[in-house]
């Protein structure tokens, strides 16, 4: 083969390689330069990973341009921020949301962790009552019971009845955040969240019962009834159920008695007055008209 020719045909392979790429990085640029840039928002971001209860500082936000949309309940006015408690885990860059942020002046801590109406009660617990320490934050139990009544049966022996159902956790020990993962700490008390009415419940049971939580799974709302035991219940196999009070059963008997109805006395007719005898007189043209009680009139 000529060498020359060889030699353009190398150079002519090189130079399309050149002008194609060019062409390609062209059309690239101008499509790229086409588009219209994307529109941005400026909000506030987490500086690091925020932990449940800790209370917003100044290195703690971060304003950064967004792309899109800003995100529902997002502002950029840190000042507004700081100072405010942290209800949820946030991590880096995460933007912060209202919702996730306790009320003003609300501080930081277990306080703000309590809904409106709500209230946080201590219970001191062991690792029986505890559930070997798998009550976390977070979890949700029922409460049982174990005593004997002022007037339940002697000879049915101790009583276990649930008294509470569905009691979420709020803190295990000092710790309030939440285990992802579940780990079992051992504690000795841990604080759950009642309504008032519960409280009572709960603080007359803690006092006068031997208590014992139950782990169920919080995705669980459904309150069952169970009916309760005895210790006799194990050993005879009777019904299970506990039987009702006395003083519940007697105002079911005062209302079933005075629910009957009283016979009415119906009374009697009065006695049918009998029209009196009349005797017409006729003489001549006059006419006269005499009248006669009956025998019976006037007994």
């Amino acid at each position: 083969m000529n060498k020359r020719f060889l030699g353009v045909l190398v150079f002519a392979t090189v130079v399309a390689a050149v002008g194609g790429l060019l062409t390609y990085r062209f059309l690239i640029s101008r499509q790229a330069s086409s588009k219209p840039p994307t529109p941005t928002v400026r909000i506030a971001v987490a500086a690091k990973d925020l932990l449940v209860g800790s209370v917003l500082k100044e290195e703690d936000i971060q304003l950064v341009d967004w792309p899109g949309a800003a995100p529902v309940g997002a502002t950029d006015h840190a000042v507004e921020l700081k100072g405010r408690g942290v209800l949820t885990a946030m991590y880096a860059k995460e933007p912060i949301i209202e919702s996730r942020l306790a009320p003003p002046g609300s501080g930081g801590g277990l306080t703000m962790m309590i809904p409106n109406g709500m209230r946080a009660m201590a219970l001191q617990v062991n690792d029986v009552v505890g559930v070997a320490g798998f009550v976390v934050p977070g979890t949700h139990v029922d409460v049982l019971i174990s005593g004997t009544g002022p007037q339940s049966n002697s000879a049915l022996g101790t009583l276990t009845k649930t008294v509470l159902q569905n009691i979420e956790i709020l803190s295990a020990g000092q710790d309030f955040k939440k285990d992802a993962e579940g780990k079992p700490i051992p504690v000795a008390v841990v604080n759950v969240l009642v309504t008032p009415a519960q409280a009572e419940v709960l603080s007359l049971a803690s006092s006068q019962t031997s208590i014992r939580l139950v782990l169920r799974n919080p995705l669980d709302k459904e309150e069952s009834k169970p009916p309760g035991t005895a210790l006799a219940y194990l050993f005879t196999g009777a019904a299970k159920r506990l039987p009702e009070a006395p003083a519940d059963r007697a105002p079911a008997r005062a209302r079933t008695a005075s629910a009957a109805p009283k016979p009415v006395a119906q009374a009697l007719p009065p006695p049918k007055k009998e029209s009196p005898f009349v005797m017409e007189i006729i003489s001549g043209v006059s006419k006269t008209e005499t009248k006669f009680e009956s025998k019976g009139e006037g007994k």
